[in-house]
């Protein structure tokens, strides 16, 4: 039985707790790379892009990745906080969001072997003259190993122990400067073939040393950036995990690996898995042979299995598309949080949608006022043209 039949408010929009922090409803925006940056400064459309979903009424509203280090960057559009000089154009954005009843989230990345690339509509490959003639030269780039993402691609550096305490580093200092911009939760993406990601799959960690070889050693690094983040994130603020559930091929890391990793994380301060899949060999969340079928919250499943066998609170996040297949999910116990991407690209007010759809919001009330008032004075009148068109 649905929540709006049985009169109780949906889960959707049901306030989470989160530490000290309190989410006012499920829908989050996930994070997604808007390559829009110049050397790493907040511009003009990072406002706005974030902005429409506040105004689009989402509880939580995540950052792209957030580049820790220069050289961590996906490619020359990617954002940065690996200075000080970032946290201005960072601040405005999440004291816009916060103003607007959402909660500020920000995503903290490494590329890895997959950085130094072109842009998607650029061509998503290495940089080329043509890259280097606009300006954009490539850079040395480091990862888990020394082994290339595929064939012809740039070969990484492998990082050794002092520079692995540097990336380290980097990170809690990225942590600080997110707490200085004003941000509420923050994400760790450890997914999609980026550097934690790297780590932890069998299929790209090749390393003989303590970091590789045993899923105990491949998950050493993720957890020293657990660990290092959460020294200098504040207690009553909530830390998320970005995970590939599953590399989705033959022999890679697997849901029960994801399980297994998410009790380490919960030990060292983690509050929620963000379980998307793929991408160890492939783009950001395409394997390159995909064995689960792309049906609509294919990933649901891996949110459901985490949640209950590490004992932990989880975001779902692809192919949730409708109010009433994200309500069911939470109903189901199958995830605390949904994640909405290219849907909110599609409906940036989602959420407000949603809302309508789950009879949860008659009278416009999560609406911004400067939209709801209006909305209500029109209300009345469609009700009333509906009626008539009807009874023609």
């Amino acid at each position: 039985m649905s929540n709006d039949v049985r009169g109780a408010r949906p889960l959707l929009f049901t306030p989470l707790e989160l530490r000290g922090v309190r989410v006012p409803n499920r829908v989050v925006i996930t994070p997604m790379c808007q390559y829009s940056a110049k050397d790493g400064y907040v511009n003009d459309w990072h406002f706005a892009h974030y902005a429409q979903f506040a105004i689009g009424g989402a509880g939580l509203i995540f950052t792209e990745a957030v580049a820790v280090e220069h050289r961590a960057r996906i490619t020359h559009g990617d954002l940065g906080i690996w200075s000080d000089e970032y946290v201005p154009g960072l601040k405005r954005i999440a004291d816009f969001l916060r103003q607007h009843g959402s909660v500020p989230a920000i995503q903290l990345g490494h590329a890895g072997r997959k950085a130094c690339t072109q842009r998607p509509w650029q061509g998503n490959g290495l940089l080329n003259r043509a890259d280097i003639e606009r300006g954009e030269s490539p850079w040395p780039i480091v990862a888990h190993g020394s082994n290339a993402m595929a064939e012809n691609w740039l070969v990484p550096d492998e990082l050794t122990g002092p520079e692995m305490d540097q990336v380290l580093d980097a990170f809690r200092s990225a942590a600080r400067r997110a707490l200085a911009a004003g941000f509420d939760v923050a994400e760790l993406h450890g997914a999609h073939g980026y550097l934690l990601h790297g780590f932890l799959s069998p299929l790209s960690n090749q390393r003989s040393d303590r970091y590789g070889g045993s899923l105990e050693n491949r998950m050493r690094f993720p957890l020293e950036v657990a660990e290092a983040v959460r020294t200098v994130w504040p207690e009553d603020k909530p830390l998320f995990f970005r995970v590939s559930a599953i590399d989705d091929i033959e022999g890679g890391w697997s849901i029960e690996d994801s399980v297994v990793l998410a009790r380490a994380l919960k030990a060292r301060g983690v509050d929620v898995m963000d379980c998307s899949s793929g991408g160890i060999l492939g783009g950001a969340t395409v394997a390159a042979k995909p064995l689960t079928p792309r049906v609509l919250g294919f990933q649901i499943p891996f949110a459901e299995r985490v949640r209950r066998d590490a004992g932990i609170k989880t975001m779902a996040v692809g192919l949730i598309v409708d109010a009433h297949q994200a309500e069911e999910a939470l109903e189901q116990g199958r995830a605390d949080l949904i994640a909405i991407g290219r849907e909110a690209l599609y409906d940036p007010r989602w959420a407000v949608h949603a809302a309508r759809e789950l009879g949860c919001d008659p009278d416009f009330e999560l609406w911004p006022e400067q939209y709801g008032w209006w909305l209500t004075r029109r209300a009345p009148l469609l009700d009333k043209i509906r009626t008539e068109k009807k009874g023609g």
